[in-house]
């Protein structure tokens, strides 16, 4: 069978079929070919049937090798005996029938296997796509192709005494090219076993090494000119037999016949029908959920104090973008996290729109603001579907690239194409695990690498120990156990926040105010007490209780930012669970009476006081010299210092002073009020499959190309004019009813056209539609569409 009868199966495919091609391989139609032949053609194009084999498990690829490396077609039975030889155990052929159908029903679905169940052929292009199929070398006519003529007939005269050596590389009989003699005379298992037999076991452990793969292997002067009489080692015993052959000057391969004798019958050695089992350990699956939740409120309020630290003090972005290693490093510190950890706290924050470059800083968004009234059960959602869907890997970061310079946080070159797929694949074997059972990551490694046995190991073997780890700290597990609300973060059902929201600590809106100036929250606090206090008071210790303290310059903090002292004491009265103690109320009446009795202005910067006493105290301080103050008038004194530093210098000195504006008013400083822009990161998914409109529409456009059906004349007069509600409301109703619409439509160059359509889709200000009038899949601007107006099928 041909390319031709390739196009004719695909052609011969329902419609449902040709659905199921698309939606497996949503490449076919981007964008949408002009018929089954252009889907043919590039249905059989490397790049695309690369991706396909991609996608493939190793027992389907498998099948498709032992389909490959047949001569001709094969059918159902064929295809089971083959494979029955490598499956290890018992051979079940009942469990081998099973998943040969699924294999078969998966190729033919993605077109990778084409013909009747009694006469199944790759499609074209597949054969050249799998080379080398199975780890197998390459066929004997290239391994020998650049022999001498000479060098020929000496192997020939080796391996088949018997047989008469023509000159020229050709022997008499029918006058067959010498390599195509040798060829034949290498895939006969009687030949292959005869020559075996006549090495000695050195030469027959070497070649057994070769059987399965590697292939081929580096050996020096590998084109020496050496007979079965002269041959001394072992690998030229095998050289002389032709059972190696030399590909270049230092390289030896095995060739593909003699391979395929060796394994007796099998292409596979090992071939396991269903993927491998997960194991590990089995934990109690309600105290792993207790423990991911855990981990999730934790991770949430760890995004939350990185989002508050670089409100106050920001980071820059460096030149060539990124976090500078100090930042990161002065990042884990804060937060009290390793480094790796602190990475990826960083990283999710940004997938997750909640931090962003702006104006050579990394600042919090304004999504921020929004995230962080929701439940933390939503924030936490939020978190670990940006996690899940980013193309990033936080795990690189502090390692090197190719070359040589180090791989920052929030730097470009941490993204990895395809990382958003593999953590989805990871999630997918997680998702599967049995209740309570914490899959090791060999395990693990193991199920991925059958899943997808063509993708590269190292790099991916990698990201998977990297998601595996995140996906503890962020509680998608918990003590190695995939969480029911994780479960729910690898199926994409929304539903995650609804099973992590019953497992959380419920928060409490009261804490214990002590003598020594500390607060003890018992619990995790709502999150207007929790940033009240958090601005009022500093952290002195984390656990199952948090300990704020209460000092001078948090008490000032807060009055910085706004609040009077009977705003700080009514808060702290109507949230504690204790009387509020004569300590903290002297140390806020303190501080707010000294609070506020100097005010620094513009001047470059001045300083206004009422009190000429005080400010003459403050000329007399030796440590005011370097402000270099002057009088202006009693109660003014002015500096060349900016307004900022002067603040800075006087509280150095023991003063308070607050700040002003160049109305006389005081500027009050709000800790949270530095924000940048930002947006969300895009929802990524593992199969990236276009919407079932989209597919239908596609597929009807094929169609109408393939029969080269002319396109529908439009209705005469003057186009359609409608109100652009009533058109959005007409296309929505045409679309869930499928029925055809004429519409209005303004060129590029303002021109009313008449189309007719069958819309597919409607979303982002488009209309993704079947357009009859061409014979094509097109998109069209809903504010380019003039009106609308029904029309029979």
């Amino acid at each position: 069978m041909t390319g031709t009868d390739f196009s004719e199966w695909l052609r011969g495919r329902s419609d449902e079929r040709l659905r199921a091609l698309v939606a497996a391989r949503p490449e076919l139609v981007t964008p949408v070919p002009a018929h089954i032949d252009g889907l043919a053609a590039r249905a059989c194009s490397p790049s695309a049937i690369g991706r396909a084999l991609d996608r493939l498990d190793r027992f389907s690829l498998a099948v498709l090798e032992t389909l490959a490396l047949r001569p001709g077609a094969a059918g159902r039975e064929t295809l089971s005996s083959l494979l029955r030889r490598a499956v290890p155990g018992d051979r079940d052929d009942e469990t081998l029938g099973r998943a040969l159908d699924a294999a078969l029903d998966v190729l033919t679905t993605r077109a990778l296997v084409y013909g009747p169940g009694d006469a199944l052929l790759p499609a074209p292009g597949v054969t050249d796509a799998l080379e080398p199929p199975a780890a197998l070398g390459p066929p004997a006519a290239e391994v020998f192709r650049h022999h001498s003529p000479e060098r020929l007939d000496v192997l020939l005269r080796d391996i088949d005494p018997a047989g008469e050596g023509g000159s020229g590389g050709e022997q008499p009989d029918g006058g067959r090219p010498a390599g195509e003699r040798l060829a034949a005379l290498l895939a006969d298992p009687a030949t292959v076993a005869r020559l075996v037999g006549e090495v000695s076991p050195q030469a027959r452990a070497a070649l057994d090494e070769l059987v399965w793969g590697p292939s081929s292997g580096r050996l020096p002067n590998a084109r020496r000119e050496v007979d079965a009489a002269s041959a001394h080692s072992p690998i030229e015993q095998l050289l002389a037999r032709g059972l190696l052959g030399a590909t270049g000057e230092e390289t030896v391969a095995l060739p593909r016949e003699v391979a395929l004798v060796l394994r007796d019958g099998r292409v596979h050695r090992d071939l396991s029908p269903g993927p491998p089992a997960l194991e590990g350990p089995v934990r109690d699956q309600d105290l792993a959920d207790r423990t991911a939740a855990g981990q999730a409120f934790t991770f949430v309020r760890t995004v939350e104090d990185l989002c508050e630290v670089w409100s106050v003090d920001p980071p820059g972005v460096l030149r060539a973008g990124g976090l500078a290693v100090r930042d990161l490093r002065r990042t884990a510190q804060l937060l009290d996290l390793p480094e790796w950890a602190a990475g990826l706290v960083v990283e999710v924050a940004h997938a997750a729109g909640l931090v962003a470059a702006g104006e050579g800083e990394w600042l919090p968004t304004g999504g921020y603001d929004g995230w962080r009234i929701k439940a933390t059960e939503d924030r936490w959602a939020v978190l670990a579907v940006a996690w899940a869907a980013m193309e990033r890997a936080p795990g690189l970061i502090g390692e090197r690239d190719d070359r040589d310079r180090p791989l920052n946080a929030l730097h470009p070159d941490l993204r990895r194409p395809g990382a958003a797929q593999m953590r989805a694949r990871m999630l997918a074997v997680l998702e599967s695990a049995p209740p309570g059972l914490a899959p090791t990551p060999e395990s693990v490694l193991a199920r991925l690498a059958w899943e997808q046995p063509r993708r590269r190991p190292a790099l991916r073997d990698r990201l998977v120990r990297f998601a595996l780890r995140e996906a503890e700290h962020i509680g998608v597990t918990g003590l190695g156990v995939p969480a029911t609300h994780g479960r729910a973060v690898a199926r994409g059902d929304g539903t995650a926040a609804g099973l992590l929201a019953p497992l959380l600590p419920e928060p409490v809106d009261h804490v214990l105010l002590q003598a020594d100036l500390t607060a003890v929250a018992p619990g995790p606090l709502t999150t207007d007490l929790g940033r009240r206090l958090a601005l009022t008071a500093d952290v002195e210790s984390k656990g199952g209780a948090t300990v704020y303290r209460f000092s001078e310059q948090s008490v000032r903090r807060a009055l910085d930012a706004g609040h009077s002292a009977d705003d700080l004491l009514a808060v702290l009265e109507r949230h504690s669970a204790t009387p509020v103690p004569q300590p903290l109320r002297y140390l806020v009446a303190d501080v707010a009476r000294r609070h506020g009795r100097i005010r620094v202005g513009t001047a470059s910067a001045y300083i206004r006081c009422d009190d000429p006493a005080l400010l003459d105290e403050v000329l007399a301080d030796k440590r005011a010299h370097l402000l270099r103050l002057r009088r202006l008038a009693p109660t003014v004194l002015a500096s060349k210092t900016s307004r900022a530093a002067l603040v800075d210098s006087l509280r150095a000195m023991g003063y308070a002073p607050v700040a002003e504006s160049l109305e006389g008013d005081v500027v009050v400083a709000r800790a949270d009020a530095r924000r940048t822009e930002g947006q969300l990161a895009a929802r990524v998914t593992a199969s990236n499959a276009p919407d079932p409109e989209v597919i239908d529409a596609a597929v009807r456009a094929m169609r109408a190309g393939d029969s080269r059906r002319r396109p529908v004349e439009a209705p005469e007069g003057q186009v359609p004019r409608s109100p652009a509600t009533a058109t959005i409301s007409a296309l929505q109703e045409a679309i869930r009813q499928g029925s055809r619409v004429w519409i209005g439509y303004l060129d590029s160059q303002g021109h009313a056209t008449s189309r007719i359509l069958e819309p597919a889709r409607m979303e982002g200000g488009y209309l993704t539609a079947y357009d009859e009038t061409r014979a094509t899949v097109h998109r069209f601007a809903l504010h380019r569409i003039t009106g609308i107006a029904e029309i029979g099928r």
